[in-house]
């Protein structure tokens, strides 16, 4: 990896929300806000409308994705500092967050996307309905047959159709499974008064310290919940394919949705800035970090970050100064024709 894309971005500053006092000072802190005082630049996504949208790029297609991502992404709630985390980022010189606070019980809250896999008799099937992973190209399959749930494995009728919903954010949100013990992620936080929707018994399946990226794991047999999401995946998935075919290499549009504060979702629409290669992963993508100007706070770390011109997958990491915030590597597509 190319330390030096990683010392700009870790030279700024990660946009974790830090909570003393639990979910109770979460609006105490949305009001007291210095970053973005008033919130101008956010829009709740409950009031997020078209017109929104710059007036060239006033697109339905463009609107429902953003509607689409905001549906499935989550709040994240971590009550633990893993005892683990090192005192610097990698490669560098820069102090990682919460080092001096690791082994206590602080509350801290980012943001992540949800994205599933369905799977039947161990064959599993992403939101293109594809049995191979887009990124390895290896099949989704399981040497196991039956869902691998609690509930499941105590079963003697354990259910041979399970979801596995995967929670993507940032390193620094979630650094270990220590933490992922101790981490909660809410679902369908619209508005002040949406119900409580809570994944629980997360687990790490995949982290990436240089990077910055964790995904989590959660599985359920619930159909009413894993068919839900897993729908709702297909529709961004088939959204996310028509917007990049009409907005490739034209526009640098950009947008990200989050909680900032650790409250309600909110969206910020801005301008891609720059995409920073950090090296080859394949023959298809690049790893790259991005910056960019939509507006982000504390407890927008790990939220989606999406240019609308690019094949590219990115979480919200940090600011880098008032006017510009970046994200941690993530993958580029080459390809610039379709």
């Amino acid at each position: 990896m190319n330390s030096t894309v990683l010392t700009n971005s870790t030279a700024g500053k990660h946009e974790t929300q830090i909570s003393e006092s639990g979910e109770s000072d979460l609006h105490k802190h949305l009001a007291n806000c210095k970053k973005n005082p008033g919130h101008t630049q956010f829009i709740p996504f409950t009031q997020f409308n078209i017109t929104d949208l710059p007036e060239d790029s006033r697109d339905v297609d463009l609107y429902e994705l953003i509607k689409a991502t905001a549906d499935l992404t989550v709040r994240i709630g971590v009550n633990k500092v893993s005892p683990d985390r090192p005192e610097f980022w990698p490669n560098t010189q820069f102090n990682y967050p919460f080092y001096d606070i690791r082994g206590s019980n602080i509350l801290r809250t980012g943001s992540g996307l949800i994205t599933v896999y369905k799977f039947v008799d161990g064959s599993g099937y992403d939101g293109h309905e594809s049995n191979y992973h887009v990124l390895t190209g290896k099949k989704l399959e399981r040497n196991y047959k039956t869902c691998p749930c609690d509930k499941c494995q105590q079963s003697e009728k354990p259910s041979k159709i399970w979801w596995e919903i995967l929670i993507h954010t940032a390193t620094h949100v979630v650094f270990d499974d220590t933490e992922a013990s101790h981490t909660t992620c809410r679902l369908f936080y619209d508005d002040k008064d949406s119900p409580v929707v809570i994944l629980d018994k997360v687990s790490v399946d995949y982290v990436n310290t240089e990077r910055d990226k964790c995904r989590l794991k959660y599985v359920v047999c619930d159909y009413t919940l894993g068919d839900k999401l897993y729908n709702m995946v297909k529709l961004w998935c088939e959204l996310l394919k028509k917007v990049w075919k009409k907005y490739i290499n034209r526009s640098e549009l950009m947008f990200i949705v989050s909680h900032p504060h650790g409250c309600f979702k909110q969206v910020s629409v801005g301008r891609l800035v720059d995409n920073n290669k950090v090296s080859d992963y394949n023959s298809i993508y690049n790893l790259t970090t991005l910056t960019y100007t939509a507006s982000t706070c504390p407890g927008s770390s790990g939220a989606p970050v999406y240019c609308v011109g690019l094949g590219a997958t990115h979480v919200h990491c940090g600011t880098l100064d008032l006017k510009v915030n970046y994200s941690g590597v993530g993958y580029y597509m080459k390809q610039t024709t379709v």
